[in-house]
């Protein structure tokens, strides 16, 4: 029998996240899993998995902010802003100093409003926009509010003429597409920019020292879950501990009294099961999901 947790996987280049979440089905044995925030083929790193009753939680996983050491290479432009993308122009980029990539790097730090990358899963009328660019459509996606933490500059590469390799490392919001940076940056500069390798560090508190690869996974099967579900929820949320009473009114979706958390929280019964992720507004405690078994 599998058991209800998340896998933090170390996700290898080449595959989708659905590529890794299929693995997965076969290794748990179960069809109940899914992944908390998309990583692009290309990318490598952090993918974090739920199986079971946890798959309720990467709602919560995938609106927590994001940890990434990235490569940007100046001089060229892409049509998907990443090097799985024909590139579409070149601007010799040797006469760009080192201060002024420090400066547009500045620039695009902060709160920033930010437009997605065309080829991105973001939703035109319905369509994924990468299909319709795919199918030859200009597409104009809206600039969304995102908040790039920390941009740190690692290194600046001019081992081939023509091209900067920038290589950073960055901490950011959820829904910012760090190959955007990378298209902003060469904007910036006026010489075009694309991300040619991405790995992500770090989603919310789960981070690569505790990430396993496929091929580790694989040797442990069917018992791949690293993080039980109370102990992922302890890890992700504040907490708060009910008696029998209120367990049982919890687990039928009743409300309990507030006790002044800033939500939403996990509640765990007296026996240290996870009962809900709860959050408390109008003098209620009420449970956005419940996780009790049923």
């Amino acid at each position: 029998m599998h058991s209800d947790g998340l896998i933090v996987v170390d996700k290898a280049g080449g595959m989708t996240s659905h590529d890794v979440v299929s693995r997965i089905r076969r290794l748990a044995r179960t069809r109940r899993v899914g992944h908390g925030g998309t990583l692009d083929p290309m990318a490598t790193g952090v993918l974090v998995v739920g199986v079971g009753r946890a798959t309720r939680l990467l709602t919560y996983v995938i609106g927590s902010g994001k940890g990434y050491a990235a490569t940007i290479r100046l001089g060229q432009s892409t049509v998907t802003d990443d090097a799985e993308g024909e590139v579409i122009a070149t601007t010799a980029a040797d006469t760009v100093t080192d201060d002024e990539i420090r400066a547009g790097l500045a620039a695009l730090t902060g709160e920033i409003d930010q437009v997605p990358s065309a080829v991105s899963a973001i939703k035109v009328d319905g369509q994924r926009a990468y299909k319709r660019v795919r199918d030859g459509e200009q597409v104009e996606l809206a600039a969304r509010r995102v908040t790039v933490a920390r941009l740190d500059l690692l290194a600046i590469r001019r081992e081939e003429p023509g091209v900067v390799d920038v290589d950073v490392d960055l901490a950011v919001s959820s829904g910012t597409y760090v190959r955007a940076i990378a298209r902003d940056l060469g904007t910036a500069l006026r010489v075009g920019g694309h991300l040619t390798a991405l790995r992500r560090t770090a989603v919310g508190g789960f981070t690569l020292a505790e990430a396993a690869t496929l091929e580790e996974l694989e040797e442990r099967a069917p018992q791949v879950v690293n993080l039980p579900l109370e102990q992922a929820a302890r890890r992700q949320f504040a907490q708060r501990e009910a008696d029998a009473a209120e367990a049982k009114v919890l687990s039928h979706g009743g409300p309990l009294k507030p006790v002044g958390i800033a939500g939403p929280y996990a509640v765990f019964g007296p026996d240290g099961g996870l009962l809900a992720i709860v959050s408390e507004r109008e003098g209620r405690a009420r449970a956005e999901i419940v996780l009790a078994p049923a």
